[in-house]
């Protein structure tokens, strides 16, 4: 019987040993792609954040934004990849943005990886009337890559561009120099504090939510056992489209929820695509890649967007306000190459549905004549001069033929 128990119990032993041995070498193989040395496995601070973010209720935050970014994770890999920068570094974008491509903070830093603006520019994010590139899943990650491979050319370890990522490269370069070396252990300490108390933390974090990630014993407890296919089984498409396309319509012909094409292009500030004359790229499921290219065609904008016909006193201000749109996207749109605009002339207005319309009622305008002065005017509509200035932010009594004016009976 006790025969019988050895040769049922051993091959258990030896599968538990086996997948302890799996993870552990996992454990270090993802520290190795930090250039951290294994003995960070003993790191109080890094254990207990790996370990409060494994409590039930931590580790369903985690999953969840696992599962949300599921769709372009392998997107994000490969960008990575092609800059020769290690795949662990995903997590740096879960610790900057946890996944969330419309993240924004009070510094002005935006999307996945957390841009400030000037950065973002420089890395050749466009960031303008239409679009923020910074929100671009896959031009951000790859201005981060390039970023990131500058950092480590600089400083030489992985886990050196991450913290200079997080406190910049000039406080890091002060911060070994006065340490005497870049062991990271030494820059840890929390006594000297060699580096700011966000840095000493986001670089534990990074390592934290990366052994989680990496480990499958972790995964296959979890009721999230599923992200462990579906993560590579998934993944998006490049496709471009013409100028002053609309998402909702590409969501209509591809037969999918407009919300989802719109998580996967945040970086759009409308819901249509910018008015530059050669299109603009767009991301789509990869699954819907074929239905794109056998059911989508080009149509007329003017059939997608409303027709604005300019009557008298019309400026391009007004007609921004009153569709809920900017000025400056109605000129590009239309190819003006200035604001003036002539009675009668055709303008199309690309409106978003959530914008809402303002109805501008006539009775409470007036069209300035020739003749006319604000204090004519207040006469007749027997309101002050102070008021109708302060209705219509007049800086001085100066108004101009065809100026519509606010005004409240």
């Amino acid at each position: 019987m006790f025969k019988y128990f050895i040769f049922f119990v051993t091959p258990l032993i030896l599968f538990a040993n086996l997948t302890y041995e799996t993870n552990s070498n996992k454990e270090l193989n993802t520290l190795d792609s930090f250039d951290i040395a294994p003995s960070f496995l003993y790191d109080p601070i890094m254990n207990e954040m790996r370990n409060k973010n494994s409590s039930n209720a931590k580790s369903k935050h985690f999953f969840k934004a696992m599962n949300e970014a599921y769709i372009f994770i392998p997107a994000i890999k490969n960008a990575l990849v092609k800059y020769d920068v290690p795949q662990e570094f995903l997590y740096l974008a879960m610790a900057e943005s946890n996944f969330r491509t419309h993240a924004y903070s009070k510094k002005r830093a935006a999307g996945l990886w957390q841009f400030m603006p000037e950065t973002g520019r420089y890395y050749n994010l466009k960031i303008d009337e239409y679009v923020d590139e910074r929100r671009d899943l896959i031009k951000s990650t790859e201005a981060a890559a390039k970023y990131l491979s500058s950092l480590h050319q600089r400083f030489g370890k992985w886990y050196l561009a991450a913290i200079a990522y997080n406190c910049g490269g000039g406080r890091l370069s002060q911060a070994i120099r006065k340490a005497g070396t870049d062991d990271l252990n030494v820059l840890l300490d929390e006594k000297k504090k060699y580096i700011p108390k966000e840095s000493r933390f986001y670089i534990r974090k990074i390592v934290a939510l990366a052994l989680m990630g990496t480990d499958e014993q972790y995964l296959l407890s979890s009721e999230y056992e599923y992200l462990l296919n579906r993560a590579s089984a998934y993944t998006i498409s490049t496709v471009k489209l013409a100028s002053g396309e609309s998402l909702n319509r590409v969501a209509k012909i591809l037969d999918m929820p407009a919300s989802d094409l719109k998580k996967l292009n945040r970086h759009l500030k409308y819901d249509f695509v910018p008015p530059y004359a050669k299109g603009y790229d767009i991301y789509i499921p990869y699954v819907k890649l074929a239905e794109f290219k056998q059911k989508y065609y080009e149509e007329p904008i003017k059939n997608i967007y409303k027709i604005h016909v300019v009557t008298r006193g019309d400026n391009l201000s007004y007609i921004g306000k009153k569709y809920g749109v900017s000025y400056k996207v109605i000129k590009d749109f239309n190819k003006l190459k200035n604001n003036n605009l002539r009675l009668k002339q055709k303008l199309i207005i690309p409106i978003s549905k959530k914008s809402k319309v303002a109805k501008l009622q006539t009775k409470h305008y007036y069209i300035v004549k020739k003749g006319d002065s604000l204090e004519s005017i207040s006469r007749a509509f027997k309101v002050s001069v102070q008021n109708i200035k302060l209705q219509n932010k007049l800086q001085s009594s100066l108004i101009k033929v065809g100026e519509r004016l606010k005004i409240y009976e």
